[in-house]
């Protein structure tokens, strides 16, 4: 499948770090509404063109957008690459709101093409040992959960970080996907969610590249706590925030009837899964039993390349728009004090077998 990205900001690194050694992949063109950007993007990856975002939906060549461009563009771009006849998948969320990525989706069904979206790091082996451990009974029911971010914000690093502090930004829309992503791959879909929220600051300065000092204004919540009744009956409690400053607590836990899991860092495709259980006299640190083996930003395009037709790719538009309602509706709950029904469900994302993908260097 040929990819074309549109978006050459900072995470497009990630991703051609990782796609000229997939595949079932071929890189072939770049956009940007900066020409310059693109330009110089392309000119460290041989055989990859730059073209302009319109040239690059034109082209006949491009299978598959990947989407790398700012939150509140992601609806457009996305529409524009279907209209195209094209694949789509792009960076978290699917969309700034499930309106638009209900019109996505939609227009993908009427068009015959694929949608997927990150976080794809639930495919790693850090999510898929731990849901290999829930599925094989090692906790036995499972009861509840919790899924902790904390930090100061992300312009303390970010030379533009003016969209985090936007509706569609803050740290639930941000760093939420991955968080959410994972709890509903671990316990499966959300029935209804409580949220509480609030921010501190009305305004942030940025701390690094040529903006450093240049103050910008908030107008989106940068703390949220929600807590999501799954399904099942399992109970998430989530925890997200740019206005603390660090946290002790791990990312995911994850508690049944006979034992606790800690899962690594959903913002990350590995990391240790620790059981204990119920008598056990210590965590212990489970085998790697599952997900795609060192893995990056870009597995799951490949996923969704390798995907049949008709079926839905693990990380796939549906539960990317489930996990966007989710996030809204815990929002939503926040300013009215009111309990919010989820309305869109999704099926569990099959769990992937412990997998060294092939690889070859195009």
């Amino acid at each position: 499948m040929n990819i074309g990205i549109v978006g050459c900001g900072n995470i497009i690194a990630q991703y051609v770090a990782t796609l000229p050694a997939l595949d079932a992949l071929r890189l072939v063109a770049v956009a940007d509404l900066d020409l310059d950007r693109a330009e110089a993007v392309a000119a460290g990856l041989p055989g990859v063109r730059a073209l302009s975002v319109p040239e690059l939906m034109d082209d006949a060549e491009v299978d598959l957008v990947l989407n790398l461009t700012i939150p509140a563009a992601h609806a457009q771009v996305a529409l524009a690459a279907i209209a195209a006849g094209k694949h789509v998948y792009g960076e978290k969320p699917l969309a700034a709101t499930t309106a638009e990525g209900g019109e996505v989706l939609a227009a993908a069904a009427a068009a015959g093409v694929m949608v997927g979206s990150a976080p794809d790091t639930v495919l790693g082996t850090g999510t898929q040992t731990a849901r290999r451990a829930i599925d094989d009974g090692l906790i036995g029911r499972p009861i509840s959960a919790t899924a902790t971010m904390v930090c100061p914000g992300h312009e303390r690093w970010h030379p533009n970080p003016d969209f985090y502090y936007v509706p569609g930004g803050g740290p639930l829309l941000d760093m939420g996907p991955y968080y959410v992503s994972a709890l509903v791959t671990l316990l499966g879909p959300v029935a209804s969610v409580i949220g509480a929220a609030s921010h501190t600051r009305t305004e942030r300065t940025i701390g690094t590249g040529p903006r450093a000092g240049e103050n910008i204004p908030v107008s989106t919540d940068t703390h949220v706590t929600g807590v999501l009744i799954h399904e099942s009956g399992a109970l998430s409690t989530l925890v997200m925030s740019f206005d603390a400053v660090a946290t002790q607590s791990a990312n995911i836990e994850v508690h049944g009837e006979t034992g606790s899991l800690i899962v690594p860092d959903p913002n990350h495709f590995d990391g240790d899964v620790l059981l204990r259980q119920l008598g056990g006299p210590a965590w212990e640190v489970l085998p790697v039993s599952g997900g795609y083996v060192d893995s990056g930003r870009g597995f799951g395009v490949q996923d969704l390349a390798l995907t049949e037709p008709g079926q839905e790719p693990r990380a796939g538009g549906k539960l990317a728009f489930h996990a966007l309602e989710i996030m809204e509706s815990v929002l939503q709950s926040a300013h009215t004090g009111q309990a919010v029904a989820i309305t869109s469900t999704c099926e569990r994302p099959a769990a992937v077998p412990l997998t060294q993908p092939a690889v070859v260097a195009h």
